[in-house]
């Protein structure tokens, strides 16, 4: 079930192995906050998210499935991150909670 391998990751902070492109990261000296990208992240990654004035996307629950990006994203502020590292963890306080947008 896809959201159960949602849930997995969110529990064990960890990428899918299998998952062959990079994650996404957004530029936030570009990025809008139009939030499009997150209405567009497919709800078994569930991967972006508003934290404070930002948008960000865990690299951990990103697939790069490039389904934020343009057309979607109207100013092309979201790029691959080959060199992604963990995300913090204040970010992981979002993923699963009762008003996680991708519930």
């Amino acid at each position: 079930m896809a959201d159960g391998a949602r849930e997995e990751r969110i529990a064990s902070h960890e990428r899918n192995a299998k998952w062959q492109s990079p994650p996404l990261i957004i530029d936030m000296a570009i990025c809008i906050n139009c939030d499009t990208c997150i209405r567009h992240c497919p709800p078994q990654f569930g991967a972006i998210f508003n934290h404070g004035i930002d948008v960000i996307i865990l690299p951990e629950l990103c697939s790069g499935c490039g389904k934020c990006l343009p057309p979607v994203c109207p100013v092309n502020c979201i790029y691959e991150d080959p060199d992604w590292t963990a995300s913090p963890q204040d970010w992981w306080v979002y993923p699963g909670r009762n008003d996680d947008p991708y519930r």
